[in-house]
């Protein structure tokens, strides 16, 4: 419990125990204000209740049976929030208050921010801007701007999210939150249109005004602008930082929409195996049982990302079935935080995994196509790069520090340098056309006659038993040495030879450069085990369709 809500809390007992009810309402309003976004709330719904029975004056009742239903719903409990809504705005419409009828809309549009409720939300939305626009008071501006921009963002209403963006950067001049939500929302803008060089900025506006206020969920948005440019902008190591670190806040706070983010993350830093993992926590009927609250869609997208990833395809199943209902739809992290693509984008990766072809392809076409209306160019290139068969531009080259930049030309991956692709970017350049291993190898060859068999009975046999636990990347590389090193017969192949040397270490090379980027872009290595042959010479044979062709950044 951090200072201020153990404060507020002292404050608030105190006030209901010498009977003072106008101190216990400002310091129990106060306390809530310190609920952070889908955490356990502890004991402020009660103190917020505790009041509220005791409240008789309507404005006192209307404002603490807003901050109630925004307590419920910030814990994840719509069902909850919503009747103390229904009495907060029942209670302002009466009053004719606007600044309490303001701040009752903005209480009501939270209760209700689960994904069947977006009718309603642009409805109140709308009578929340009507409600604001002749006050001066900040918040209540503030409000409306912020739930304007949501219902947009829902809505991938563009100029609509571009003029509450801005209505909110304009507040900002003299409204310190304001100016905090502003470029934590811009941000999101930005990385929609795929610029990752003003989130250095964006952190900085956002920090300076947060230390002119109080932001409840500050931490956690200082990840959001740490971890989303990290993704959009191909980096890994920061993706797989921040993956962590959201999986341990997830786990210790029990914030299941947090944890989901943390599959995404892992997945956008390669790490498929954690994703898996992460997905895996999703498995029974734990999706199905998730209220349908704010993060609803964002938890639901977030899992199958990392379960496509994962091939989890028990928690991939159970996903696609809850989000088909909800095709079409933007994804957004509560507040307009974030952007997380559409839900047709990953129904559509879902159903290819799980082979339902015509569906893939049709919520594929709707995504791309919704993408390219909006302009959300990473988000396109990421789809349209899914498989190395798509045609879409791939990296394959050195970069700096002696690595390697591998994988579609939107979201590429580094990976260390390795003898393996060095060959294999000799042999892309030059595609259909065969180069003796000897010249791959080049003067590094050493003639050695008679240096005995390549391998001997025993460690053939180790080999071979492997098999038949070996997952599909290892298996392939086995298979692929256990060809190399055996001859007629399955007989160990004699080697001394400077060909026979060569064609050995190209493959072994091959082989095991293969093996690596299996783990981080298995697309990309599952094309070049399918169309690159090793011996005395080799070849990358790109396919016979056109429209499949590949087009490699070497």
């Amino acid at each position: 419990m951090s200072d201020d809500v153990r404060r507020f809390a002292e404050t608030t007992d105190a006030a209901l125990a010498a009977g003072d009810l106008p101190a216990a309402v400002r310091a129990v309003l106060e306390l809530a204000r310190t609920q952070r976004f889908d955490a356990v709330p502890g004991l402020i719904p009660a103190r917020l209740h505790d009041v509220f029975q005791l409240a008789t004056a309507a404005g006192d009742r209307a404002v603490l049976a807003a901050a109630l239903a925004r307590s419920w719903a910030y814990a994840g409990r719509p069902g909850r929030a919503a009747p103390f809504a229904a009495t907060a705005l029942e209670l302002a419409h009466g009053l004719g208050d606007p600044v309490l009828l303001a701040d009752c809309l903005d209480a009501t549009l939270t209760a209700h921010w689960g994904p069947d409720d977006l009718e309603r939300r642009h409805r109140w939305a709308e009578e929340l801007d009507d409600v604001a626009a002749h006050l001066r008071e900040p918040k209540a501006r503030r409000q409306a701007y912020l739930w304007g921009l949501t219902v947009a963002w829902e809505l991938l209403d563009l100029p609509g999210i571009h003029r509450n963006l801005r209505a909110l950067e304009e507040l900002g001049a003299q409204d310190a939150p304001a100016r905090f939500f502003a470029a934590t929302r811009r941000l999101a803008v930005d990385l929609l249109f795929g610029r990752t060089g003003t989130a250095s900025y964006l952190r900085e506006i956002a920090e300076e005004a947060a230390g002119r206020t109080f932001v409840a969920d500050l931490d956690g948005l200082r990840h959001v602008m740490v971890a989303y440019p990290a993704m959009i902008g191909g980096d890994r190591a920061t993706c797989a930082a921040e993956a962590a670190a959201y999986e341990e806040f997830a786990l210790v706070h029990g914030e299941p929409a947090v944890l989901a983010e943390a599959g995404l993350l892992w997945t956008a830093a390669g790490r498929a195996d954690r994703a898996a993992a992460v997905a895996g926590q999703f498995g029974g009927d734990a999706l199905a049982r998730r209220p349908a609250d704010a993060d609803w869609l964002l938890t639901v997208q977030c899992v199958l990302e990392a379960a496509v990833a994962g091939h989890v395809t028990e928690v991939v199943a159970a996903a696609v079935e809850l989000l088909t209902p909800y095709e079409g739809r933007a994804v957004i992290n509560a507040g307009a935080v974030m952007f997380h693509g559409v839900t047709d984008d990953t129904l559509s990766r879902g159903n290819a995994l799980l082979g339902h072809d015509a569906a893939a392809a049709r919520q594929r076409a709707q995504a791309l196509a919704t993408y390219r209306r909006i302009g959300a160019v990473w988000w396109r290139d990421r789809l349209e790069g899914v498989a190395a068969r798509s045609g879409h531009a791939m990296r394959f080259r050195p970069a700096a520090g002696g690595l390697w930049s591998v994988g579609p030309d939107a979201a590429p991956v580094t990976v260390p340098g390795m003898r393996g692709l060095e060959y294999l970017h000799r042999l892309l350049a030059r595609p259909g056309t065969g180069i003796a291993a000897v010249d791959l190898v080049g003067a590094q060859t050493v003639h050695q006659p008679g240096t005995g068999p390549a391998a001997d009975a025993r460690a053939l046999a180790a080999y071979r038993r492997r098999l038949a636990t070996a997952g599909p990347a290892e298996r392939a590389a086995i298979e692929a040495h256990l060809r190399s090193v055996t001859g007629l017969g399955g007989r160990a192949r004699e080697s001394g030879s400077t060909a026979e040397r060569a064609r050995v270490a190209v493959r072994k090379a091959i082989v095991g450069a293969l093996a690596k980027l299996a783990e981080v872009q298995p697309e990309l290595a599952r094309h070049l085990y399918e169309h690159v042959s090793t011996g005395a010479v080799c070849r990358y044979e790109p396919d016979a369709d056109p429209a499949a062709a590949v087009t490699w950044l070497l």
